[in-house]
């Protein structure tokens, strides 16, 4: 019977995880049948597929149809529609002119609104925009819907926001936040985000003070699938954050709840973000979430969201999200070392354990770590240099990265099942000791240096009560372990999940090191296997069977497309004219332009400037110098005005484009760069004022690219392939010209 028990508990272990991600969102059926009073997915797809038929960054024709499609949408449902224009450069130095579109459902009492946020505009050049973010602004469309189909009068303002120009340097946001009335009433955001085509939305707080009382509101809201935590609330505001919600944060202390999906990375601001790869699923947890929130906030007392508390909060199975205060946590954890500290003694007392074997015990967690910790790091430099097409995905998640995610996985279960059988000599008492002290090392440096994780000693404690069970019964049952292991698996599945996925492969050690780590904390259930060593041989099989999986899935196809880049460059100053690409690795259509003889070891940090990872030329050949006039708006290309200060000792007292001033924070950290970027369209003109030091002297380098580079009557450049696609995150398809003006 004993093979069959541990048969059964690995069975239930590898449930277990399978429970974390199922239960995590809603499965989509279709539903356009559903009361008009629900939130329907297909209803909300109807305006996923409008949205998204072309690209339409600004300036674009598509962007203007966009506009008016919303607009009409909300007139519809007997809304009151405006539309805020003005010029912005934001924190990023990105000039243009923002579209807000705006509505309001009116409150039955006065006080603070609630405000539903997204935005309209495309990434520039080729995106289509369906989930970055269609989605996001077909979420509120079909939710604004059911709700006023519902009847209810709220208590609070509910203000629509679709905002314009964030891809540029969440432009839009800045316009409303410091120039429109309303932004003083607003009381609470709800934005809705994407960085991928699916997958888990996450909820990311934003707030200036404590989170205790959104997440408090949030609890009491009681959406059905929420998926947040609050390690990723940490870590969110240590990063330099760049959504529309941060605006209504930094500059108008304005509270409010991220909603966003990143998974299937690879479409990202790609011509892959379009209607058909969109998750439905993913769509439907983002209706999942704004319906309750929705109904809740816009009766809640949003005067009273401020706290200078904060939760340490999470989301398992079953339960939703549990929360407590941060003045929890370092009771918690001298709890765990007290009652560490009281288990060793007692051990140790009883001679259940012993100094020797638990010194061993050390041999097979390092070792475990340290192969496993090896061969994450240095993964995905290997991948690229198997496949050197890798490189030309910037954001670092291939088209077939779960395949490696599972690869590694399995890898990291393979050696440590073969280097735990070679100590199996060794009791699991005196096995868990070395498990339990490097977890609470490991929960001090959460507790001490990111807080919000330190909701990962809630798995020590199962492992102690593990620890106790081993100490006084030699055969223990081992279901009663499986379920002492449930907080790890379903703290930590998620993670090992996501950390590649969210960024990038290069991310893969932290897949490979927590898998390790949370093997140690299942230690009381395979400790009892006797056939380790085949389940490490099955384990690495698995990860072959994978990587081949991967292999024959590493090729480009047309659902699987290479992002390839061209660019023609005219300097006017010296009269030549350059083909240039940011492919690393060459495809036939760059080729025809592009040589290896041809190839730059880096590129001039000026053509850095419209790249977002500050991607330079990787290749640059000498171009027929064509008679290409300064770029006009033609038909729907984007065009751009880059402007950089060529003399580097020049201090920019005080800047301004067409009369808006650019902020003195980003003067400060520009360190005499790039100057401003306008993104031109309706035939915008550029003009600067600068005012410098007296006696300096000034050069200013003009960069004016438009991405009309493939249908461009000057040129006859063929048609990309179609296993390829425009690369996102550079200047692409592009005719840039280049003038260097001295004063």
């Amino acid at each position: 019977m004993k093979i069959y028990s541990q048969i059964i508990s690995f069975l239930l272990i590898l449930l277990a995880i399978y429970v974390s991600f199922d239960t995590a969102m809603p499965k989509y059926t279709p539903d356009l049948q559903k009361p008009k009073t629900d939130f329907s997915t297909d209803r909300a797809l109807q305006h996923v597929e409008a949205i998204s038929r072309q690209p339409h960054g600004v300036g674009f024709e598509a962007h203007e149809t966009v506009k008016k499609y919303i607009l009409d949408q909300l007139s519809q449902m007997g809304l009151e529609t405006s539309v805020q224009k003005g010029y912005t450069a934001g924190d990023w130095g990105n000039f243009s002119r923002a579209e807000n579109i705006l509505a309001k459902i009116k409150g039955a009492q006065p006080g603070k609104a609630l405000l539903l946020l997204s935005h309209y505009d495309s990434s520039p050049h080729s995106s289509f925009g369906a989930s970055d973010a269609g989605s996001g602004v077909a979420t509120i469309l079909e939710g604004v819907r059911a709700y006023l189909a519902s009847g209810k009068v709220p208590k609070n303002d509910i203000i629509i926001l679709i905002s314009d120009a964030e891809e540029l340097g969440l432009n839009g946001a800045d316009l409303f936040v410091n120039k429109h009335l309303w932004t003083r009433d607003v009381g609470l955001v709800l934005n809705f985000e994407a960085r991928g085509s699916g997958g888990q939305s996450y909820m990311l707080i934003e707030t200036n003070r404590g989170n205790g009382k959104l997440i408090e509101e949030f609890t009491e809201a009681n959406p059905e699938f929420p998926v947040a935590n609050s390690l990723a609330y940490s870590i969110y505001k240590l990063l330099p954050n760049d959504t529309d919600l941060t605006v209504f944060r930094e500059d108008g202390d304005i509270e409010g709840f991220n909603f966003a999906f990143v998974d299937d990375h690879y479409d990202y601001h790609t011509s892959l973000d379009n209607y058909e790869r969109l998750d439905r699923n993913t769509l439907a947890h983002q209706g999942s979430y704004l319906m309750p929130l929705l109904n809740h906030f816009s009766q809640a007392d949003l005067t009273n969201l401020k706290s200078l508390n904060d939760y340490i909060y999470f989301n398992v199975p079953f339960y939703k999200l549990i929360s407590y205060p941060f003045d929890w946590i370092w009771p918690m954890f001298f709890l765990a070392l007290l009652l560490s500290g009281i288990l060793l003694f007692y051990g140790l007392k009883i001679k259940r354990l012993n100094l020797a074997d638990i010194g061993k015990g050390f041999l097979p967690l390092s070792l475990a770590l340290a192969i496993n910790g090896i061969v994450g790091w240095y993964s995905w430099s290997f991948l690229k240099w198997i496949y050197p097409g890798y490189k030309d995905i910037l954001h670092g998640f291939t088209y077939n990265g779960h395949y490696y995610i599972l690869a590694f996985v399995l890898f990291s279960v393979a050696s440590c099942f073969w280097v735990y059988n070679r100590f199996k000599n060794i009791s699991l008492a005196n096995l868990l000791v070395a498990p339990l002290l490097i977890w609470l090392l490991i929960c001090w440096g959460l507790s001490t240096y990111l807080p919000g994780a330190s909701y990962f000693i809630i798995p020590l404690f199962a492992l102690m009560a593990s620890l106790l069970i081993s100490l006084n019964q030699s055969k223990a049952n081992s279901y009663v372990f499986v379920f002492l292991t449930l907080p790890a698996l379903w703290f930590y599945s998620p993670f090992i999940h996501m950390f590649p996925i969210g960024l990038g492969l290069k991310m893969m050690v932290a897949s490979t090191v927590l898998t390790t780590l949370t093997f140690l904390l299942l230690l009381p259930v395979f400790s009892s296997y006797k056939h380790k060593k085949r389940i490490a041989y099955l384990a690495f099989l698995l990860f072959l069977g994978f990587m081949i999986s991967a292999h024959v899935q590493s090729g480009f196809t047309s659902e699987r497309p290479k992002p390839t880049s061209l660019v023609y460059i005219l300097n006017t100053d010296q009269n030549l004219a350059q083909w240039a690409t940011y492919d690393n690795e060459l495809s036939t259509w760059t080729s025809q332009y592009l040589g290896e003889t041809n190839k730059k070891h880096g590129s001039p940090a000026a053509f850095k400037i419209s790249s977002k990872y500050a991607t330079g030329f990787t290749y640059m050949a000498t171009a027929p110098i064509k008679e290409v006039l300064s770029p006009k708006k033609i038909n729907d290309k984007h065009i751009e005005t880059i402007v950089k200060q060529m003399m580097q000792k020049v201090e920019i007292l005080d800047a301004k484009i067409n009369n808006v001033p650019l902020s003195d924070y980003y003067l400060s950290k520009r360190n005499g760069g790039k100057l401003i970027t306008h993104y031109i369209s309706n035939n915008d003109f550029t003009e600067i004022q600068l005012s410098i030091p007296k006696d300096e002297s000034l050069e200013l380098t003009l960069y004016e690219a438009s991405n009309d580079l493939l249908d461009n009557p000057s040129f006859t450049i063929p048609e990309r392939p179609e296993a390829t696609i425009p690369m996102p995150f550079v200047l692409n398809d592009a005719v840039l010209l280049i003038k260097t003006i001295k004063f």
